[in-house]
């Protein structure tokens, strides 16, 4: 059954119990050396030990459970850079459903081939949403496959809802939780696990300034949309959508921006000091939180690690 308006926690509930068996629960990682930099104490929930590498895993196995029986036999489609990209052909792999992948031409190529070995027919097109948006119609026309939204879509959001309650009941008594933000369904479901499970921690966000359209519609109280998007954190390049803007706005406290160098130099210390293989958009939240080190000083902070899905032969550092 599809969710048809904002996840309750009791959905997020259940959905979690019906997603259990395709998902791993993460490990959270803390580090002496990262809290004598930051000044704060850190838990890191590291969602770059998920299947696939990332916590796309989450959402796109919920979507596909939802679906009915009719649905799944027409398979799914849907367009990604990269980690919903193989959490959809993953979960489509799980349960037999074909799965249509629609990949900018500049998309990851460790992300490319990730998904076609889940078994997805990919079909490139443009690095635009345009170009994502029209080559994925003639796709959906062509088969009948149903489309699975990266994150806007309440399914999604709830699967990634999943990954907030995990590090909330693993270390409870948080003062502060931080994500990133790229199309918003991450930050959408930790808002609001996290407002169910811990009514006064601040929930805070987080973008690259060169892909800052979730800041400037946070603040603006309108949707505004990315005038460029060649950061660093491709993970991050997407615009929210109506759904996730909607409950970002209500339920997110703030959100921070910081820029390409801050981005490499919180990277490379995760990298360095936890021993650990992230992607860039994983670093925005700890260089926010670098950025701003006062302001956190002395708080634990639950900070989401998305993905370690990166090019190991094309590193910023």
């Amino acid at each position: 059954m599809k969710l048809t308006s904002i996840p309750t926690f009791q959905e997020i509930e259940k959905v979690h119990e019906r997603i259990k068996p395709y998902i791993n629960q993460t490990p959270v990682l803390s580090s002496t050396a990262i809290n004598e930099i930051s000044g704060a104490e850190i838990y890191f929930k590291c969602e770059n030990f998920q299947k696939i590498g990332a916590f796309k895993m989450r959402g796109a196995a919920n979507a596909i459970l939802a679906l009915s029986e009719a649905e799944r036999a027409k398979g799914v489609a849907t367009h990604s850079s990269g980690n919903h990209a193989q959490a959809v052909a993953l979960s489509a792999k799980n349960h037999g459903v074909p799965a249509y992948i629609v990949m900018p031409e500049n998309a990851p190529s460790i992300k490319r081939a990730a998904t076609a070995g889940y078994g997805a027919e990919i079909i490139t097109c443009a690095p635009t949403l345009a170009a994502r948006e029209s080559t994925l119609d003639k796709v959906v026309a062509r088969t009948g496959a149903t489309f699975l939204h990266p994150y806007n879509n309440y399914d999604v959001i709830a699967g990634q809802a999943t990954c907030a309650k995990e590090l909330i009941e693993e270390v409870p008594n948080l003062e502060v939780i931080m994500a990133p933000i790229g199309g918003g369904g991450l930050m959408s479901g930790t808002a609001i696990s996290t407002k169910a499970l811990l009514p006064n921690a601040q929930i805070i966000g987080s973008e690259p300034k060169w892909a800052d359209d979730a800041y400037r519609s946070f603040k603006s109280g309108r949707m505004q949309y990315n005038t460029r998007v060649d950061t660093i954190a491709d993970g991050l390049r997407t615009n929210l959508g109506p759904l996730t803007f909607e409950i970002i706005t209500k339920l997110v406290d703030d959100i921070i921006t910081v820029s390409e160098e801050e981005i490499v130099a919180a990277m490379r210390i995760i990298w360095e000091r936890m021993k650990i293989i992230i992607e860039p958009s994983c670093a925005v939240p700890f260089a926010a939180l670098l950025q701003q080190k006062e302001r956190f000083a002395g708080k634990k902070v639950g900070i989401i690690i998305t993905g370690g899905n990166v090019d190991v032969n094309n590193l910023p550092f």
